[in-house]
């Protein structure tokens, strides 16, 4: 199949300009002043999470509820495109594509220490390294990644998808979601800004990834091939993905991306499996089942714990972070899924996304962190003690070494490592190539420069980031710090797809 023509119209050289310079004037101060800056983000990321973490709480609450609600109703068999239309991409393809550019390495990077933070400082106040917080920890990271994470993605795919296929708005953008509530058009002051603050929120989103992913594969290279792990070596990897990353836009979704995901989905089902056999099977499958079932049973709890009285700051430090990464996130992943998903009903985006990305997700949990966490309870290795001797990079690369095979398995990890990464980064240069598109009309590609110059551009804020002193709390408080205006424009999103289906869809 075609990947789609090429985007024939001019560049939004407004959009455009305002977030290059938006990256520069980010990047340069954190150079230059990095000791400051990194108390500063700091500062800034505890009074947001201290004094907004509850609104966060409830967007995600709120978001879950309005996409059961539409999944349920009458619009639920809406289909994005002709009513006679099929889908692009086949479901296995669209799972792959979906599942690459929402999660990315990041996913590998939790999965295997997630629970090494809650073991040590367990929620609820319970004791450290307990029976119940050894039991939570294995838990948490399931909850963390979703299906609320998920809610935070396809909103705005819905929002967006909805008018660019059926209305034929011909912009995918984030304030396409908005156009109910945008008088003026797309194009307008309001417009601009929300596309604005979408472009600054995946920067910075982005930044947060590869600011965590980078040095767990630097850490891996240099396992495998003796290279010492240090500052230029985490430059040269990202250097190396944004190569990789950069000749994937090129070459477009179905030569570069799809090919990509597809590969990925595969090599990262057969390390599973291996890791999954070669492991302590029976501990994995009853401790995978035993989080499985503290999370449903509490999830209305853990959608709500706010921890008022103890205020330990367990909430602050990873729902609330988790749900502004997913939030930063979710207008880049909803303008991709937007994209891959023409001829697919509301109902199969919501069910597919919220069921096959959590389940996704939760395999890796499973497998990965239990595996680790066997580990550390029958002292083969010290995993957290490594992790705060030496860096949680190094603790994820020690842990695929005491696998049989340890070499070649930690090799496959590498490589899917870079390849999320790779993917990740190759969806975001195409939703940012979009937004700083005048027009696109469905079935069209932003320009092939655009794409492989948003594709540089994404690895300079990491870079910054990774320079500065301060540790991994910098590289996270930096996407707190950028979501909190989305809060608001996903309200906007909610209210403006449920107004446009109401006009267009009214009961008979």
């Amino acid at each position: 199949m075609a990947d789609g023509k090429q985007g024939k119209a001019s560049i939004d050289w407004w959009t455009f300009s305002a977030a290059v310079l938006t990256v520069a004037g980010l990047s340069i101060p954190l150079v230059i002043g990095h000791e400051q800056a990194a108390v500063l983000v700091s500062q800034a990321y505890d009074a947001i999470t201290k004094r907004f973490g509850v609104f966060y709480l409830w967007y995600g609450i709120g978001a879950l509820g309005f996409l059961i609600y539409l999944a349920a109703s009458r619009f639920g068999g809406i289909r994005l495109g002709a009513p006679d239309s099929r889908p692009r991409y086949s479901t296995l393809s669209w799972i792959a594509m979906l599942f690459c550019a929402g999660i990315g390495a990041g996913l590998l990077y939790w999965a295997v220490i997630e629970w090494g933070y809650y073991i040590q400082a367990p929620p609820f106040g319970l004791e450290p390294r307990s029976r119940e917080a050894v039991e939570w920890a294995s838990s948490y990271g399931l909850f963390h990644w979703g299906i609320s994470a998920w809610s935070f993605y396809c909103l705005p795919a819905l929002a967006i998808a909805y008018p660019f296929y059926v209305r034929k708005v011909p912009y995918l953008r984030l304030s396409t979601g908005c156009s109910a509530w945008l008088p003026g058009g797309i194009n307008s002051r309001r417009g601009r800004f929300i596309d604005f603050l979408y472009m600054i929120n995946l920067i910075g989103g982005t930044g947060t990834s590869l600011g965590l992913s980078t040095p767990m594969i630097a850490a891996a290279f240099s396992k495998l091939s003796g290279i010492p792990h240090d500052f230029l070596l985490e430059v040269v990897v990202v250097l190396f993905c944004i190569a990789i990353f950069g000749t994937s836009a090129w070459l477009g979704l179905e030569k570069g991306f799809k090919r990509l995901a597809d590969f990925n989905l595969w090599l990262a089902l057969t390390l599973l499996f291996f890791v999954l056999a070669v492991g302590p099977t029976l501990f994995i499958l009853k401790m995978g089942t035993n989080s499985i079932g503290l999370v449903l049973q509490n999830f209305l709890r853990m959608s709500t714990w706010t921890d008022p009285v103890a205020n330990s700051g367990f909430v602050e430090n990873w729902t609330v972070f988790y749900w502004a990464w997913w939030i930063a996130y979710g207008p880049f992943v909803g303008i991709f899924v937007t994209r891959i998903s023409e001829g697919r009903t509301i109902r199969e985006v919501i069910l597919g996304m919220l069921a096959f990305g959590s389940m996704g997700a939760w395999i890796f949990f499973i497998i990965f962190g239990n595996y680790a966490l066997h580990l550390e309870l029958n002292d083969i290795l010290p995993v957290t003690q490594i992790m705060a001797q030496q860096s949680e990079a190094t603790a994820i690369t020690e842990v695929f070494a005491t696998l049989p095979l340890g070499w070649l398995a930690l090799a496959a990890f590498f490589v899917v490592a870079v390849v999320f990464l790779a993917t990740t980064y190759d969806s975001a240069s195409f939703t940012l190539a979009s937004v700083s598109t005048r027009r696109l009309h469905a079935g069209e590609n932003p320009a092939r420069w655009l794409r492989v110059f948003w594709a540089c551009a994404l690895g300079v804020l990491p870079i910054t980031l990774m320079f500065i002193e301060g540790g991994i709390k910098v590289i996270l408080s930096t996407t707190i710090v950028v979501s909190l205006p989305l809060l608001v424009v996903g309200y906007l999103m909610a209210s403006s797809l449920l107004k446009l289906l109401r006009e267009d869809h009214p009961r008979k």
